[in-house]
């Protein structure tokens, strides 16, 4: 496997593309949106459809925003199934629910093709070959998706058999969030007794066994205020509606099991604030004391 043909071309795509172009690898794009090339100099011409992208490519990343987008561009006459391709491997990028990848991997086999399953973190990171993987494949898919995983990612963790590593992206969200959730209210103690916030990051990082390695949950904390500033309003928007959709994924999936979620239906009844967007106020002391402790 040489070449990696690239649906998406947004935050994780669009840096995928970009290091597959820089080794070599980038066989196509395709994203609705004309302009998203742009984010990708140098690349091939944006491929007409997702099937005529798969017929160029012996990978397809699949990095759209959910799993209605993600079925989209699997079938129909312009999908990728319908380049009519056995053998080729399809990673699928995008956190979906799992029986939007039920569905998926169901049309997948039935065409012959191989579909990995890969949840990422470090988004951010993601042009510079930073994405951190969390795939679910057979032990022989993920040899032979290795050298197009080699050509983008940072680290790549196999979770498992086909599955689990959306499943533990779901799970890795859950937790995450939840620690965003404690991030907030932890600022709001920290903001009224004049504690800078970014210190306070710094004193939660370190080594994880040593009880740090906790600086995310302060994420949203430590960015500029939302309040009269368009740019980052909208940046703590979009986080937003990715973080609720993948909350309601998660609900999802443990009711499969007879299972509540108290603490992240909290999270997601409180977007707004776990994403910063009501930022910690309060009263702040003139001068705090703690009275009777010496």
């Amino acid at each position: 496997m040489k070449t990696g043909g690239v649906i998406g071309l947004g935050g994780i795509g669009g840096g995928v593309a970009q290091c597959l172009q820089r080794s070599g690898q980038l066989s196509a794009i395709y994203d609705v949106r004309a302009e998203a090339a742009e984010r990708v100099p140098g690349a091939p011409p944006m491929s007409a459809t997702p099937k005529e992208l798969a017929a160029t490519s012996d990978c397809v990343l699949i990095a759209v925003l959910n799993g209605e987008q993600a079925l989209a561009v699997l079938s129909g006459p312009d999908g990728v199934l319908a380049a009519g391709k056995p053998g080729l491997t399809v990673i699928l990028l995008s956190t979906i629910a799992m029986k939007d990848l039920e569905q998926s991997q169901k049309m997948c086999a039935e065409a012959g093709v191989t579909l990995i399953d890969c949840g990422v973190t470090n988004g951010p990171k993601s042009g510079e070959n930073g994405l951190i993987c969390l795939a679910g494949g057979s032990d022989e898919d993920m040899a032979k998706a290795q050298p197009i995983f080699d050509g983008f990612a940072g680290e790549v963790i196999h979770m498992g058999g086909p599955g689990a590593g959306m499943a533990a992206k779901i799970a890795r969200n859950t937790t995450y969030f939840g620690c965003m959730r404690a991030g907030y209210e932890g600022a709001v103690i920290a903001r009224n007794y004049g504690v800078d916030l970014g210190q306070l990051r710094q004193a939660l990082s370190g080594d994880p066994d040593a009880g740090g390695g906790l600086e995310g949950a302060l994420a949203m904390m430590v960015r500029p205020e939302p309040e009269g500033n368009e740019q980052e309003t909208g940046i703590r928007n979009y986080f937003m509606g990715l973080m609720v959709k993948d909350l309601e994924v998660a609900i999802e999936e443990a009711a499969k099991f007879g299972m509540q979620l108290p603490m992240v239906e909290l999270i997601r009844d409180n977007a707004k604030s776990t994403s910063g967007l009501e930022y910690p106020q309060g009263q702040p002391l003139d001068q705090p004391t703690l009275q009777g402790v010496k």
